[in-house]
């Protein structure tokens, strides 16, 4: 049986001779998720038979990010490596160990593209951050760069909204307006993109599509292909952005919390299902129907949601994204 003993982090890099930004490509954030760590590896593969070359800038490869829940091939080793992502000088936890290490990595870096997948049978689509902003919540000024990259990974679906989202929910759950256990808690929503984007780069997360989807490490291999090209770490043409009429965007808008364990959904929801106001989504142990609060799509439907956590999310068209992307 793998023990925590047992494992170590291995990252690759590759410098070109030209000035260029700083590129890092991470897979198995979720030891379940390998589509990443496929992709990966057939580009390192590329690199290093010559058929590509990384010219300008650097890139840093890590195909496994979390070595122990990549062991046991599950999401997690001791807890969800992409919540509370932060150095820890008294580490609690294997990912503990795991962020002491890599955010020091990511913050030697420019750009961020996290590769992940999903559960349930769905189209592949990129998680973008916030607008720029001079908030307190996720302070940015890189939406324009972001989203530009993002049009150019190769899929047609982009949702926005996570951080500000996630928070309004953990302001509801709280009992207390204690601020400080407020903080506390809105950092169990930082991950490997939100950390980035808190040391000055960018940051783009992937989902290639289902677990066990064959077609979903091509998806990672494109974006990461895509995305030396259009940085300028390779000598490619630059990747065509997707048409604005061929694009979804979505925003985040509000999370329901599964409150008893008896709360049921209504059907079998899979993300981006479309739904319409007062369409009925689930029913409270009490037989209080859970209705749709507008017209949009569900996203991260979880059925085994424990109570008082998050059960599913609302998103609504984002109408403004192109604003950032030319």
């Amino acid at each position: 049986m793998t023990t925590a003993r047992e494992l170590q982090f291995k990252s690759i890099n590759y410098t070109g001779l030209g000035a260029g930004p700083r590129l890092i490509v991470t897979g198995a954030v979720h030891g379940n998720e390998t589509c990443g760590t496929k992709a990966i590896l057939r580009v390192i593969e590329e690199i290093d038979s010559g058929a590509l070359h990384v010219a300008a800038g650097s890139v840093t490869f890590v195909p496994v990010t979390n070595p122990l829940a990549y062991a046991l091939n599950q999401r997690s080793g001791e807890r969800n490596l992409n919540r509370n992502l932060f150095p820890n000088p008294q580490p609690q936890d294997f990912e503990d160990r795991v962020a002491n290490w890599l955010c020091p990595l990511l913050g030697q870096h420019d750009v961020l593209l996290d590769l992940h997948s999903f559960n349930a049978q769905s189209q592949p689509f990129v998680m973008v951050g916030p607008r720029n902003n001079d908030g307190t919540l996720q302070p940015f000024r890189h939406a324009e760069q972001e989203r530009a990259l993002a049009r150019r990974l190769g899929v047609r679906r982009f949702v926005d909204g996570w951080l500000a989202t996630y928070g309004q929910g953990v302001q509801r759950r709280l009992k207390s307006g204690d601020a400080s256990t407020l903080d506390l808690v809105l950092r169990y929503g930082m991950g490997t993109t939100e950390y980035m984007r808190s040391t000055g780069g960018y940051a783009l997360t992937l989902e290639c599509g289902q677990h066990l989807d064959p077609a979903a490490p091509d998806v990672g291999y494109r974006a990461i292909v895509n995305t030396l090209a259009f940085l300028g770490l390779i000598e490619a043409p630059q990747p065509e952005p997707i048409a604005l009429d061929q694009m979804e965007a979505l925003s985040m808008v509000v999370v329901h919390d599964k409150l008893d364990a008896g709360d049921q959904f209504s059907r079998v929801w899979a993300s981006f299902d479309p739904v319409a106001k007062g369409e009925q989504i689930g029913m409270r142990t009490d037989g209080t129907p859970v209705l749709a609060d507008f017209d949009g799509k569900i996203l991260f439907p979880d059925v085994n949601a424990g109570p008082n956590s998050e059960w599913y999310y609302l998103t609504r068209a984002n109408t403004d994204f192109e604003r950032f992307t030319e």
